[in-house]
């Protein structure tokens, strides 16, 4: 069976709107391109990040990115953990998805070092305490600390706290990266051609430098994810947690709680299960940072790389924003999804289009490359305990289209 992802709005009167679009969010984020869509578009209109001349040195040969965004509504989820479990350590994940949000994407255009970062937390006072600050600022630092081990060196410039009742229900946890570097070491995607593969960097499992296994969930689809996984409990209980003008039949219509057990998670770093893990340890997994191994491969095969994408907003279509040319993208050997995804999709009963358009689906990372070179960039990802593999190719044709092919069924976008 072929789906369609139609764009044009005679035929959006006929399809049914998707549970994501009636709770007031949009994979696509059309409107904020439409807003956008008259501003400098940089040195580099293909490159992951916007890219600019070299303002605070003033040198043709360097340029400047400055990079904001944030946990999103992730931070609502640890809020409920927090209050289920009393863990108040969940909000150190929160953390880390801030920053890896930015980090993982300057690392598509190449930048990996000497990063300044500084954060923006808006909280609700009454609901959210000093001490989930503290555990947010310090697990800032922590990650950077332990990026540092690696030779990824960030900066934390310290930020803005404000007390916002009257305009966020709890916290939202954002902040801002921004780097200065040389112009001839960037990753633009210009040279993404017919005939590359894709080299896909797996979102799940443990790599040598995370502690417990990781979902694969990231920081994008998280208001799908919560509405979609968990029971009316919620919004029975924590009316601060999501929007009270959505419609009943949206909101939180899951089966599970965050404490629920899940059995059975196989770590691809372990042998050992882990039937301890629950809802909520799988949905809150601290967005994975692939800063490690892309710092080896940008120092050591730069010239290699033709391309990268950072599979986060707009899940395994995103690479079509950054497409040089009118080229055919074909994924016809993703990884098999994480437990996390099957276990959203099965509450909410997604479509697999819509699943693939959201969410990651357990790849996060693309590397787009000679087929020849393909090699050096799944041993490197293995080295460190990631999961590497050619999930597709690029292919030339006279309009922009992308296919996947599922076991189950071929989406065409």
């Amino acid at each position: 069976m072929v789906y369609w992802c139609l764009k044009d709005s005679f035929a959006a009167q006929f399809l049914p709107m998707s549970l994501y679009s009636q709770r007031g969010v949009s994979a696509q984020k059309e409107e904020v391109h439409q807003a956008v869509k008259n501003l400098d578009a940089g040195l580099f209109p293909y490159a992951f990040c916007k890219i600019y001349p070299d303002y605070l040195g003033g040198d043709a040969n360097w340029i400047n990115v400055m990079h904001a965004d944030g946990a999103g509504t992730k931070s609502i989820l640890a809020y409920l953990y927090w209050k289920e479990t009393g863990d108040i350590s969940v909000w150190r994940g929160i953390a880390q998805d801030a920053v890896v949000m930015n980090l993982d994407d300057l690392l598509c255009v190449g930048i990996y070092d000497n990063m300044v970062f500084n954060s923006t937390i808006d909280r609700n006072k009454h609901l959210i305490p000093g001490a989930v600050l503290e555990q947010i600022i310090g697990g800032t630092q922590a990650l950077f600390d332990a990026l540092k081990t690696h030779g990824v060196h960030i900066h934390y410039l310290g930020g803005e706290t404000a007390d916002v009742g009257d305009v966020v229900r709890t916290v939202a946890v954002n902040g801002t990266l921004t780097c200065r570097w040389p112009k001839n070491k960037i990753i633009s995607n210009e040279k993404i051609q017919a005939g590359d593969v894709i080299v896909g960097f797996a979102s799940y499992g443990q790599s040598s430098y995370e502690t417990t296994y990781n979902s694969g969930i990231g920081s994008n689809g998280l208001t799908s994810a919560r509405h979609d996984a968990l029971s009316k409990f919620y919004a029975e209980n924590f009316k601060e947690s999501y929007d009270n003008n959505l419609p009943d039949e949206v909101v939180y219509i899951g089966k599970n709680k965050l404490s629920d057990p899940v059995s059975s998670i196989q770590s691809p770093a372990s042998s050992n299960q882990h039937p301890a893990n629950t809802i909520g340890q799988l949905l809150l997994s601290p967005t994975r940072t692939y800063a490690p191994v892309l710092k080896q491969l940008l120092e050591n095969h730069f010239d290699k790389i033709h391309g990268l994408i950072h599979c986060s907003g707009g899940g395994q279509t995103k690479c079509m924003k950054y497409l040089p040319g009118t080229f055919k993208v074909i994924k016809d050997n993703l990884f098999t999804p994480p437990p996390v995804f099957d276990i959203i999709q099965q509450n909410s009963g997604s479509s697999l289009r819509e699943m693939y358009e959201v969410f990651n689906m357990g790849c996060r990372l693309e590397v787009y490359c000679n087929e020849a070179d393909a090699a050096i960039m799944i041993e490197a990802a293995k080295t460190f305990n990631i999961d590497a593999q050619v999930i597709g190719r690029v292919e030339a044709s006279d309009k922009k289209t992308l296919l996947i092919q599922t076991p189950h069924e071929q989406i065409l976008y």
